[in-house]
């Protein structure tokens, strides 16, 4: 197993909770919903005082009626009964559409919060958590909370109502009576004790192991084409067996403390009963009590043990709660390391210049993958980042959009440190291409203008027109509104790849950046990419990693990288004169000498080379 996986079930298994700080955080979200919760709260005292004159007219039916054989005023006590019964069915309805209403509210409040919470949180949180776990704080950790306010805390509060008030209506009847049904109180008590003690452990371990189901299941849904290309189904079956059987052995370890707990409870309720049966017996004898009162007795007697065994599970309910409220306010406790300055220095749209100053940057401890890095960039270049995977490439671009912070050195934009810009200005800088295109459900068009509402559908239009993206969106069913499913399945890599570079040109960055947006592309698919890219760069500052050399040989300059040092930098041809790493590197990749010549003749005739058609430039208005 390896040490992320180790230290994310680590992680996991939460110890000592702060059960108390815990609520009186939880009372702040309840706090907007007071008007809600006091009535609902009454109403649950009301509703457990009136459980406790159930007893009282069992006795008074025996007492008055049953034992003299009278029928006078019968109909009326039955209707009394009924009255007060239709009561508590009213006082039940609005207490439950209160209590639930308060619960969704607040699991609406946690979960916005939350997510607001992880939209901020900067990249290097996504890479420490699974996917799975983080989930399963908007999901299960919330749902416990819930119950926690919609049944846990009210139905604590009615037991304890309940208890407390047929004890003392049992001691106001016959207290002797009374103490010899307490007399198995200690004993439900150290059963309790013992049930709660292990349930909870039990319960801890569950919830560990749902998060391990949460996070394999995540992972090997995104990489189901992966599996299945592999025929690693069996493999990844068998994974998973192994992570549900931990899950099935937990919660059967759990039921152990359950099956012996709700079967103790009721024999010693049993045994209660039998003492009241016996010593109440005596008591009628001496006409100390009456036959209704026994009978009573006996009924506040289930009615006493209930609440108590109902404590024992709706102690769980609010462990399992405190578990999940650790765990969100955890989440939601964590500092957001990449922010806006307090007076942010720089702010608006961008010229384009940038320098690297001897920088630094690990993602791990001393593991350092950028090692004093040095360039400059000026407004309107094209720099090609080249290298061998694991040189730095990609994470030079993540360091210039600011989604780490580098350990040493400085990184500024148009002459401002990226630190003491305004966050959400710098990004709004930069238009990105991705090898791995991420498109989201919904329609063509969505995707293109991503929530921003100043970019107009005529705009949309023009933006995919000027990347040839505009002939196959009209051919799909509903044109610019069809529907896009889940991370563009359905459209192939190339079109996928012309929808980005329409995104970028929509948005108009001022900086661009392109990740390997080639690699995966077939030669013909590669040529209208090539005029997307042309289109895109024009005008702006570019940033191209590549690994296919062919893509960047016109680019104003390349840097080579080598184990996070740059090693030359220059022109295409000026490195091949150098005759070193690029050159190894382009002689690597056109290994057959006389394709090194064909490919100087297509160079040329790159550079060379007009579209045509109309022009490519700017609409009017739209630069």
């Amino acid at each position: 197993m390896s040490t992320a996986v180790k230290q994310f079930h680590e992680e996991e298994a939460i110890g000592k909770t702060y059960d108390f700080q815990v609520a009186r955080r939880l009372l702040r979200y309840l706090k907007p919903y007071i008007r809600l919760l006091i009535p609902a709260l009454a109403l649950t005292l009301l509703l457990n005082l009136l459980g406790i004159l159930q007893p009282m007219f069992t006795q008074y039916a025996i007492d008055w009626y049953i034992l003299p054989r009278t029928t006078q005023g019968i109909t009326l006590f039955a209707l009394v009964f009924l009255g007060v019964q239709f009561v508590r069915f009213v006082f039940s309805y609005f207490q439950v559409v209160l209590l639930n209403t308060v619960g969704q509210y607040v699991m609406f409040d946690l979960r916005r919060e939350i997510y607001n919470k992880l939209q901020h949180q900067e990249v290097a949180y996504y890479d420490r958590n699974p996917i799975g776990r983080i989930m399963a704080r908007l999901t299960a950790d919330v749902d416990a909370l819930n119950e926690l306010l919609t049944s846990g805390v009210t139905d604590l509060l009615g037991d304890l109502v309940m208890i407390v008030g047929i004890i003392a209506v049992m001691a106001y009847k016959d207290w002797r009576l009374t103490l010899i049904t307490l007399l198995t109180v200690p004993m439900l008590l150290a059963a309790t004790n013992w049930f709660r003690k292990g349930a909870r452990q039990g319960y801890d371990m569950v919830r560990t192991r749902i998060a391990r189901i949460y996070a394999f299941l995540q992972e090997h849904f995104s990489g189901a084409q992966t599996v299945q290309i592999f025929n690693a189904e069996a493999k990844s079956v068998a994974r998973f067996a192994k992570i549900n059987d931990e899950h099935r052995k937990a919660n059967l370890d759990t039921i152990y403390y359950y099956a012996v707990f709700f079967p103790l409870v009721d024999f010693i309720g049993a045994v209660g009963i039998a003492l009241i049966i016996w010593y109440g017996g005596f008591r009628v004898g001496q006409h100390f009590l009456t036959l209704g009162g026994l009978a009573a007795f006996i009924q506040f007697s289930g009615f006493l043990f209930q609440p108590i065994r109902d404590l024992s599970d709706k102690y769980n309910v609010l462990q399992g709660a405190v578990v999940a409220s650790y765990r969100i306010f955890k989440a939601l406790d964590l500092p957001i390391l990449i922010t806006t300055p307090a007076k942010p220095l720089k702010q608006g749209r961008a010229e384009g210049r940038i320098e690297f100053e001897n920088v630094w940057f690990a993602y791990k401890d001393n593991d350092w993958v950028l090692k004093d890095v040095s360039f400059t960039v000026s407004p309107g270049q094209s720099v090609a980042l080249v290298g061998h995977t694991g040189s730095g490439k990609t994470t030079i671009t993540n360091l210039l959009m600011r989604f780490y912070d580098v350990q040493k050195g400085r990184i500024l934009l148009d002459g401002v440190d990226v630190r003491d810009w305004d966050l959400q200005s710098l990004r709004q800088n930069f238009a990105v291409v991705l090898q791995d295109i991420f498109l989201f459900t919904g329609t063509v068009e969505s995707n293109i203008r991503l929530g921003r509402e100043d970019i107009s559908d005529e705009r949309i239009r023009w933006a995919a027109t000027e990347v040839c993206a505009n002939n196959f969106i009209q051919r799909l069913p509903h044109s610019y509104k069809s529907e896009v499913k889940e991370r563009g399945a359905g459209l192939s890599v190339g079109q996928k790849q012309l929808i980005s570079f329409a995104r970028a040109l929509a948005f108009d960055p001022a900086l661009l950046i392109l990740d390997e947006a080639t690699s995966s592309i077939d030669t013909e698919t590669e040529q209208f990419i090539q005029l997307a890219i042309d289109r895109v760069m024009r005008n702006r500052t570019s940033l191209v990693v590549a690994h296919r050399l062919s893509t960047i040989q016109r680019a104003d300059k390349i840097i080579v990288l080598h184990h996070g040092e740059i090693r030359e930098q220059g022109s295409h041809q000026d490195l091949l004169g150098l005759q070193g790493l690029y050159w190894r590197l382009y002689k690597l990749q056109y290994s057959d000498p006389t394709r090194i010549e064909q490919t100087k003749e297509e160079e040329e005739e790159q550079i060379t080379y007009k579209p045509r058609g109309p022009s490519f430039g700017f609409s009017e208005g739209m630069g």
